[in-house]
């Protein structure tokens, strides 16, 4: 049997649950080979306030895709993100007693390790902890300490910190779906994987996710994370100040917001006017478009306002001006009309939509470039990036205790039953060479831990 690795990504969003499978082409490009969504009904703000709702929620869009990849799924790779995700800069260092030795990748684990165990505010766990530059000894700005002489081993860490009951509830919805969890990241991190390039990171640019409850934001500069945040609120709101404000219910304001919103009401005359169902027999209602268009105007505005507010806590004016490639957005949110040039009006920066086609097989032509799957490609790139999820590409299957065996109707059950075992053998030979571990398998094991430690 041949075996390719495969991820699956779960983005567990305030408006939506996407499953998405994924694995690398011949060509490094990423094969989606299924995909599937479900209405997201207990999660707000991007946290979980009703755990039976987002189990369910999880299963119905796994099962999909499932049916459309013609794979089981048995472990998924998570975005985290929501209100309770807050970010800081922390210097440390170590002092090397071997420093007739050169620094290995031990030095630099036993100081990301010291990172983990700074104290927080009570109820909150690290989620991240992300090395940005290096200095041994007097000598600064060191990108890669591996291989160098030094006694001392210092570091400027963008540590990542959220509520471990919000983790935690993510956790046991996962596991209560019947899914094992392989990895867990930053889902602004994820998006940017999906739409951002390297010249991009190397010129300094900041990534806006605009998705149903949290706004994102991700900043790089010189190909390191400078800055995260999560601001809690996104297109929801726009939605449900649209269902206040017009008298109508939320399936009708998210169908105007999409088909005749804009965020720049200007463009948009008095006579301008769509006529909404009424309910059960109930007259029409008539809404102006220069009203509807106000009405996304001024939120569009808050959310815009506060992302500026976190572009600035960034660093001074000199560092904002060194943000080259400017904002890019991205999300759901980011398909509103006009809301490019509004941002640009609002940010002063250079603006572009972000769409995951220049990392995907085939996505110019089809719906998963659309920027609201950047967070779930994310996550898949992630995920492969993590190398813990493989499985069988098999056009039919049958399920085994831990893994998928060909169903050959021509041989026998003992053949069957012997290859295999035989190819599972091979499997746990590649599985148990060794490597050194990434910091989102270290995150792995850490959550696993803390599930267990709950139960």
């Amino acid at each position: 049997m041949e075996y390719q690795d495969i991820a699956i990504g779960l983005d567990v969003g305030t408006t939506k649950i996407v499953a998405m499978v994924g694995r690398k082409n011949e060509y490094n490009k990423i094969e989606i080979l299924g995909i599937g969504r479900s209405k997201s009904i207990g999660v707000h703000r991007g946290v979980v306030n009703n755990i039976t709702q987002t189990i369910e929620a999880i299963r119905e869009a796994v099962s999909e895709a499932e049916h459309s990849s013609g794979l089981k799924i048995k472990e998924v790779f998570v975005g985290i993100a929501g209100q309770h995700i807050r970010s800081l800069q922390h210097n440390d260092y170590i002092t090397r007693l071997d420093f007739e030795n050169v620094i290995n990748q031990k030095d630099i684990q036993k100081l990301i390790d010291q990172v983990h165990k700074l104290v927080m505010l009570p109820g909150e766990e690290i989620i991240h902890v992300l090395p940005q530059e290096y200095k041994v000894d007097s000598q600064s700005e060191i990108v890669e300490p591996i291989g160098m002489y030094g006694s001392r081993l210092e570091a400027n860490f963008h540590v990542v910190v959220g509520q471990i009951s919000s983790i935690r509830n993510i956790g046991r919805c996962v596991k209560a779906a019947g899914l094992n969890l392989s990895g867990m990241t930053l889902e602004p991190l994820a998006s940017a994987e999906a739409v951002l390039n390297m010249e991009e990171r190397e010129a300094g640019v900041a990534l806006v996710d605009i998705g149903g409850g949290t706004t994102d934001i991700a900043i790089f500069k010189d190909n390191i994370i400078r800055h995260t945040a999560v601001i809690p609120f996104g297109g929801n709101v726009i939605t449900e100040n649209i269902k206040t404000d017009c008298l109508i219910i939320e399936r009708q304001a998210e169908l105007l917001k999409i088909k005749f919103g804009s965020a720049w009401p200007g463009e948009n005359k008095e006579t301008e006017i769509v006529c909404i169902p009424g309910l059960r027999g109930r007259d029409p209602k008539e809404i102006s478009l220069k009203c509807l268009s106000q009405i996304i105007h001024t939120r569009v505005c808050e959310i815009l306002e506060q992302v500026n507010i976190e572009i600035k806590n960034y660093g001074n004016e000199e560092q904002r001006k060194r943000l080259i490639a400017g904002l890019v957005m991205t999300g759901g949110g980011s398909q509103l009309k006009h809301i490019r040039p509004l941002t640009e009006y609002m940010t002063g920066m250079d603006v572009r939509v972000g769409f995951s086609n220049e990392h995907i097989a085939g996505g110019e032509n089809g719906m998963i470039s659309n920027p609201e799957y950047a967070t779930s490609i994310g996550l898949v790139i992630k995920g492969l990036e993590d190398k813990k999820i493989c499985t069988e590409m098999i056009p039919r299957y049958e399920k085994t205790t831990e893994f998928f065996s060909i169903k050959n109707e021509n041989s026998s059950r003992s053949t069957n039953k012997e290859t295999y075992d035989d190819s599972q053998n091979d499997f746990r030979k590649k599985k148990t060479k060794k490597k050194s571990k990434s910091f989102l398998e270290i995150w792995a094991d850490k959550f696993r831990q803390i599930l267990n430690d709950t139960e």
